[in-house]
């Protein structure tokens, strides 16, 4: 045996290996992607659009809408009929003349993922499951959800129902924006208070990952024979706010806490404050000459690391002021670039007030000036 020959294919398999896991990142999953939530920047993606059935991962369209009519019209009563109990799959638990808050429904779905929760938000919304589906394609398409189509609530696999890892990823960024839906999705377990019978039924939430990993914040989990183990997660650590998705996979607990872990490693966020700015700009035709402006405002921002140091700023103010100008006028701007796109930006307003000076009236345009004031023309 040639041992020097062994030794140095040995050698050159184990830089091999470090060489892959240090480049990047392997998950089971059919499809995936990771991003960064404030900017939609892509982390890690796996077949990112390929479309897939998503199952209850669904439920953060259907619940998000819900929250958006409970905002619009009220956290109204929903009473529960036949058809809204007839669906199969997990459950809440809802019985016919049971009657409850839309929030409870939210809670059903997103803890519990509850398919009669689904059913029972999009008929009471929507009037029929029919144009509650339109309503979730249609805020598919204003998320950018190109390659989406909803044909269920609940997310039971149907002819054509399907989604993308990128697409669930843009949602799920989305939906993590609303206050009440981070509220109830963060939560490990949560109680649902019905209307009739008068009772409080406490729901554990199945997204394990709350509990598994330190940041977790949200959202939902999904199965089906034909979709796989799908999960949407969201984490946060010093103030960057990632997204993770993953459809068809069996190994998606550890594929997620891998994924963000990779993210966070990879991520920073930076605050660009512009309260200190202080600038002149002169005035025409006004009591003063220049007025002082400043920046009263900040933003942050997370990055692909190091692409912060790329980041151009640009104070884009008035050449000149034309009188009146008002105190807290905005006057420019300071914003910021980066690859020739704006990512942020912090208004500019004016410190002074200043009057306009009236110039002085010739002859004859005292005599219009009588004449408007003293005559009436019928």
């Amino acid at each position: 045996m040639n041992f020097k020959k062994t030794y140095a294919c040995l050698l050159l398999l184990f830089f091999e290996i470090i060489s892959t896991t240090a480049k990047g990142l392997s998950v089971s999953a059919k499809a995936a992607c990771l991003l960064i939530s404030d900017s939609g920047e892509i982390l890690f993606a796996k077949n990112e659009h390929e479309h897939l059935p998503m199952a209850s991962t669904t439920k953060i369209m259907t619940s998000l809408l819900t929250l958006e009519n409970l905002e619009a019209c009220g956290n109204k009563e929903v009473e529960i009929t036949d058809e809204m109990v007839r669906v199969e799959g997990t459950s809440m638990g809802l019985m016919p003349k049971d009657i409850l808050n839309l929030d409870g429904l939210v809670k059903g779905m997103l803890l519990c993922s509850g398919n009669d929760a689904a059913t029972a938000s999009a008929i009471a919304i929507g009037g029929n499951i029919e144009t509650f589906i339109k309503m979730m394609n249609e805020k598919a398409e204003q998320i950018g959800m190109h390659n989406t189509t909803f044909v269920t609530p609940s997310g039971l696999d149907k002819d054509n129902h399907h989604s993308t890892a990128y697409d669930m990823a843009l949602l799920g960024a989305y939906a993590m924006e609303n206050k009440d839906f981070t509220s109830i999705s963060s939560k490990k377990s949560d109680k649902v208070e019905f209307i009739n019978p008068p009772k409080c039924v406490s729901y554990r939430n199945h997204n394990k990952l709350l509990r598994l990993y330190d940041g977790c914040i949200g959202v939902k989990t999904g199965f089906t024979k034909a979709a796989g183990r799908c999960l949407v997660s969201c984490a946060q650590r010093n103030n960057v706010k990632l997204i993770a998705v993953t459809l068809n996979d069996p190994n998606d607990w550890e594929d997620h806490k891998n994924m963000l872990d990779y993210g966070f490693s990879n991520t920073v966020n930076v605050s660009f404050n512009d309260r200190n700015l202080k600038i002149n700009i002169p005035v025409q035709g006004g009591t003063l000459s220049e007025i002082s402006a400043c920046g009263i405002s900040s933003f942050s921002r997370s990055f692909k690391r190091g692409d912060e140091n790329k980041v151009k700023r640009v104070i884009e103010a008035k050449d000149y002021c034309d009188a009146p100008v008002e105190k807290g006028q905005i006057v420019g701007r300071v914003a910021y670039y980066l690859n020739g796109k704006e990512i942020g930006k912090n208004e500019i307003l004016s410190e002074d007030s200043v009057e306009k000076i009236e110039k002085e009236k010739n002859f004859f345009q005292k005599i219009i000036n009588f004449i408007r004031k003293n005559l009436i023309f019928n």
